[in-house]
């Protein structure tokens, strides 16, 4: 299949490996997400923790949380070769790394907590992806996901409107029929309720789920989409925290 310019459509592959595709989110996000890790690691006084950033990016989230997490073991992980050079300005360690096809290049119980930062979205299969992230992970281990919210406060009165909700895509190459410009490659999306349900279903203890705002909300409308984060089931985005049944 060829499109109208007689070039072959893209494929998801393709589109991430792109430089233009934004890989990073807010440092809000990442912020309450690291504390979050931090609180439930401890110190790395008595222990050195190994973290697995899976869908590392750029290496920015990292680096945000990178001072709360100070002494324990940070290492991105991402399949796409152009993210990895960027991570690795802002992570001593970098790995190449896929969820499918092999799946990761670690031993099981390898590490002692996975940071999955918005990249459950982007997923053709998620099932898969948390058994592998399940496998990597020592018993009791921590599982830090974030994820945009289909029932964020704002899509509820779109949806009502009739408009498309923010986050969802129909394209890979437009957005259509909903606010925004930048196209991120989105294929799922979850409420608090089905997220909770699908990750322990997936074999882990959901331990809490707070809420975080969107950098990408008009300022004149930030105030209130901090004020959200008290209702994580219409905040922005989700932060889940489980560890491995």
């Amino acid at each position: 299949m060829t499109t109208a310019t007689g070039r072959r459509p893209a494929g998801l592959r393709d589109f991430y490996e792109n430089p233009a595709v934004p890989v990073a989110s807010g440092d809000a996000r990442s912020l309450r997400q690291a504390r979050i890790l931090a609180a439930a690691l401890g110190p790395a006084t008595s222990r050195t923790a190994t973290v697995l950033d899976i869908g590392c990016g750029d290496g920015t989230a990292a680096a945000t949380a990178a001072p709360l997490l100070a002494g324990h073991r940070v290492i991105g992980v991402d399949w796409s070769q152009d993210a990895l050079k960027r991570a690795h300005a802002h992570l001593p360690y970098v790995v190449r790394g896929e969820l499918t096809d092999g799946g990761l290049p670690f031993a099981d119980g390898a590490a002692d907590a996975v940071l999955f930062s918005e990249v459950i979205e982007h997923l053709v299969d998620p099932d898969s992806a948390l058994d592998e992230l399940r496998r990597v992970l020592r018993p009791g281990g921590h599982l830090m996901l974030s994820t945009p919210n289909l029932a964020a406060w704002y899509n509820r009165g779109l949806l009502l409107a009739g408009v498309q909700p923010v986050f969802s895509e129909v394209s890979l190459r437009g957005i259509h029929g909903r606010p925004g410009k930048e196209v991120v490659g989105h294929l799922r999306l979850y409420t608090a309720r089905a997220l909770r349900e699908f990750v322990a279903a997936s074999g882990f203890r959901v331990v809490g789920l707070s809420g975080a705002p969107f950098h990408g909300v008009p300022r004149p409308l930030r105030a209130l989409d901090r004020l959200a984060c008290a209702v994580p089931s219409a905040a922005s985005i989700l932060l889940l925290h489980a560890r491995k049944a």
